[in-house]
């Protein structure tokens, strides 16, 4: 499957010598998902470091009671911490990465991983300057659910969602995973949203009525 140098699409890679990045188009694989495939989950033991050409890939957590977290995402450009971690402390996933889109993915074989890691300074800054980034980011995730008021949040939250657009197609089941609380909540504060107005609600389908409310409500901490 030939995407051309994909070496261009990721600044560990870019920034690497022209003979080492050749290298690397070489010994690496490209492989393509569909969207809900499970790329990765508890039951494996990571042998290679992943790259997103294309896509998202949304990484979660399930608690033993069953409920979801999403932790973050991997977008198009990145490469996966969570790999990264898991292979440097040979352990399996402790979490699940599915893919939200139809993604196109390079594999890096560890061995590669570790010869470019120990000999080009540069991949290595890229490894540790990503894994620190997303580990600040789930510092934040780790800080919302444990202080963050539930109200500000969704309402942040639904903001994020909808974009430029009306309206949202999402279960409360799903956005109680993305904010790591239970739907019960979730159900709770939209129908609330719903009294003031801020929404309406439909089956699998929220209408934002009064953006600048729910704004004024997400910047009200």
């Amino acid at each position: 499957m030939n995407i051309g140098d994909w070496t261009e699409k990721f600044q560990g890679t870019r920034a690497l010598p022209r003979s080492v990045r050749d290298r690397l188009i070489k010994v690496a694989k490209v492989s393509r998902y569909s969207k809900g495939h499970e790329v990765f989950g508890p039951r494996n033991v990571p042998d290679s470091l992943l790259f997103l050409f294309e896509g998202t890939i949304r990484v979660s957590q399930t608690s033993e009671n069953g409920r979801d977290i999403v932790l973050y995402r991997v977008d198009a450009g990145e490469s996966c911490v969570l790999t990264t971690a898991c292979m440097l402390a040979e352990e399996a996933y402790n979490a699940e990465g599915v893919a939200e889109t139809d993604i196109t993915v390079i594999v890096l074989p560890q061995a590669a991983f570790d010869g470019l890691v120990a000999e080009e300074e540069t991949f290595r800054k890229f490894v540790f300057s990503a894994y620190s980034r997303r580990l600040i980011d789930l510092l934040r995730v780790v800080d919302d659910v444990a202080f963050g008021r539930i109200d500000v949040r969704l309402a942040e939250r639904l903001l994020t969602l909808v974009g430029g657009d009306k309206e949202i197609s999402a279960t409360h089941a799903q956005i109680a995973s993305e904010l790591g609380t239970a739907r019960e909540v979730i159900s709770r504060v939209l129908n609330d949203f719903q009294k003031r107005r801020y929404i309406a609600q439909s089956r699998g389908r929220i209408a934002i009525v009064d953006k600048p409310a729910l704004r004024a409500l997400a910047e009200s901490t």
